[in-house]
């Protein structure tokens, strides 16, 4: 009894990317996968390059972004301000325990320091 739908090499559902398609859209990243490569192979930090690395730091980069402008968005409504300003994301990057070691020594431009 043959089965129905035994096609080989089927979708199951999934999506086919083509060739024409880009790695950020194929990734459904925001931030750019080429331009990530571009600045990983300028930088010079191996000598060689997997085709996954810079796709993982574009995701890596947009979920940072992301995060800091949640905790900034919530320093502002609890401020009850309309604007991210930098000194909410310098407030929200160095209130947070996630971000805080990570961004310590970070400069945010236009940001007073505090007087102690």
């Amino acid at each position: 009894m043959p089965k129905e739908n035994s096609r080989r090499g089927s979708s199951h559902g999934h999506q086919r990317w083509n060739r024409s398609c880009s790695r950020t859209t194929r990734a459904e990243l925001s931030f750019s996968v080429s331009h990530m490569e571009r600045l990983l192979r300028e930088g010079h930090y191996a000598q060689r390059l997997s085709s996954t690395a810079p796709v993982f730091m574009a995701a890596i980069i947009q979920y940072l972004a992301a995060k800091v402008l949640e905790l900034a968005g919530n320093e502002a409504h609890n401020s009850s301000r309309r604007r991210i300003t930098p000194e909410l994301v310098d407030l929200a990057v160095h209130n947070s325990a996630l971000l805080g070691g990570f961004f310590g020594t970070t400069t945010i431009s236009q940001v007073v320091p505090a007087r102690q």
